[in-house]
Order: C-alpha cells, then sequence, then structure tokens
C-alpha cells in the first residue's frame, strides 16, 4: 500500500504533463516505475485509501486466462471494464473487424491463448507455460505476451499490461509483469490484483510455492481530471493493513480455471478501507 501512495506522490511532485490523443486529456506522467507484492506470506496489494472493487479485478484476470474476447463474458464473470471500450470506443465502432456489440476483437487474453501465426495455426502460450511448470520446467521462456503489434488493428485497445514471465527459483515460483501504460488512481488498483493473483493461482495449479511478484509500470500517470482528488482526497487519508486472499484450495489446474471457478472461490480476510472514490474513466 505504501509504494502506491509514494508512487502518486512522487507523479505529483516529480510528473510532466503530456497530451493523450486517444483520449483527448492531459496526464501528469513519469517514467519508470517497479511494484514488488509479497505472494509468498499472503499479504494482498489492495488499496485502502479508498474502497476497491477487487473481485471486479480478479474476474477480469479470469476472462483473460480463459481467452475471452467480448465485453458480455466478463460481465457474466462480474467484471464491467471492457463495457465501454467495446461499445464506446468511436475509432472501435467503426473498424471492419469490429463483429457487432460487446466484441472487443484479438486483444489480451485472446493472444495468451489463440496466438495467430503466419502459417495459419495457433499457439496456446499459456498451456505451455502450465504445462512446463507442472513439471518443474523453466526454460527462461515461461512468457505469456499479449502484445502482438500485428493485430492491434484488430481489438479494440493495445494492451497494457501486457507481459507476464513467469521462474522457478529454489522451489518458489515467480513472476515479472510488465505493463507500458497505466492509469494510477484507476487501473493500477486492478493491476496490482491481478499480477498478485495471477502468481497465486499459476502457483497453485502448477504445484509449487507462489515466491514474490515483480510489476513494472512504463507509463505511469494521473490524469488531469483525477488530480484533485488524488491529492486532496485519497493522499489525505492513512491506509490500513493488507488485507490476505483466500483462493479455494479445490482450484488445482488450468480447466478448472477455464471451466467451473467463479469469484465465490476468492476470500478477503481483514479488509478495511474508506470510503469509495468515484475517479474518471478515459475511454
Amino acid at each position: 500500500m505504501q509504494q502506491y501512495l509514494e508512487l502518486c506522490r512522487r507523479i505529483i511532485e516529480q510528473g510532466e504533463w503530456v497530451e493523450n490523443e486517444r483520449t483527448g486529456k492531459r496526464c501528469l506522467t513519469v517514467i519508470n516505475a517497479d511494484l514488488e507484492y509479497d505472494v509468498e506470506n499472503n499479504r494482498f496489494p489492495l488499496v485502502t485509501t479508498r474502497k476497491s472493487y477487487w473481485k471486479a479485478a480478479i474476474a477480469e484476470m479470469l476472462g483473460y486466462l480463459r481467452g475471452y474476447d467480448n465485453a458480455a463474458q466478463f460481465r457474466m464473470l462480474g467484471c464491467n471494464t471492457w463495457n465501454a471500450n467495446a461499445n464506446e470506443n468511436e475509432a472501435w465502432l467503426n473498424n471492419p473487424y469490429r463483429k457487432g456489440e460487446d466484441d472487443m476483437g484479438r486483444v489480451y487474453g485472446v493472444q495468451g491463448r489463440s496466438w495467430a501465426t503466419t502459417d495459419g495455426k495457433h499457439i496456446d502460450q499459456l498451456r505451455k507455460v502450465v504445462n512446463n511448470l507442472s513439471q518443474g520446467i523453466d526454460d527462461r521462456g515461461e512468457i505469456v505476451t499479449f502484445y502482438n503489434p500485428g493485430e492491434f488493428h484488430m481489438g479494440c485497445l493495445r494492451p497494457c499490461m501486457h507481459t507476464h514471465q513467469f521462474s522457478l527459483l529454489g522451489g518458489k515460483l515467480y513472476l515479472n509483469s510488465i505493463q507500458r501504460s497505466a492509469d494510477v488512481p484507476l487501473g493500477v488498483n486492478f493491476n496490482q490484483c491481478q499480477v498478485f493473483v495471477l502468481l497465486a493461482l499459476m502457483a497453485q495449479i502448477t504445484g509449487h510455492k507462489p515466491g514474490r511478484a515483480y510489476h513494472k509500470l512504463i507509463n505511469a500517470h494521473i490524469y488531469e481530471d483525477q488530480l484533485e482528488l488524488v491529492r486532496d482526497v485519497q493522499l489525505k487519508r492513512e491506509p490500513f493493513p493488507s488485507p490476505q486472499l483466500k483462493i479455494n484450495p479445490d482450484i488445482k489446474s488450468l480447466e478448472d480455471l477455464e471451466t467451473w471457478v467463479t469469484l465465490d472461490d476468492f476470500e478477503l480476510e481483514g479488509y478495511q478501507h474508506h470510503d469509495a472514490i468515484q475517479y474518471p474513466f478515459s475511454v
């Protein structure tokens, strides 16, 4: 929690204004921030200086792991974060690859589970990583990436948190996640939870103890219409201790994640938080 608040302060104190073409808004921006999460000791990195909708963050990650490409699929899981990008992004609405209402195109989990090759085949990146890790194999390339420049035009949004690399060392599983663009007041709160949960789930289904998760943000920013709320509301509040996340121990395979797992399989213990803050969302 403290590292998140320190990042907010750093952006406010050291950030530079950048015009964002996609949203038409200015962002106060810094380059490079490194966050670290103690998954081994279950210190769930959930923001406590405002109410955080952590279940929606987990639902979104589940959708990615399943390769979902439609906002309606995410809504069924309990996540509404793709509604606007699928249905209110003017460029995407006019894109010939859009298949209709709620279609997201070839983004995020589609790339992770069905990366198209030049010879017409598809690669399931996640399956390869799960199979290797389950056998205790780390080939230094246990990577799932959603970043496919050849298909950017076929989706509603380029991936922000785009690459996850898993590593086995000393009997523990580690994760390095890279994020090219980070809306700190809104997105990073989600993304912190997702990195933590991704390592915890992958360790559980491949039979390893989790270690630490490392989360690199390249372009970290606060939009101009969020700045006052961050500076004058959220940063004035005292954080509470980190909660702990309980994951259903019956989740034992990738097939479980693909089929029957729901948000009921995740619980938080000891989550104290301040009141919610309604940060503007930029499409």
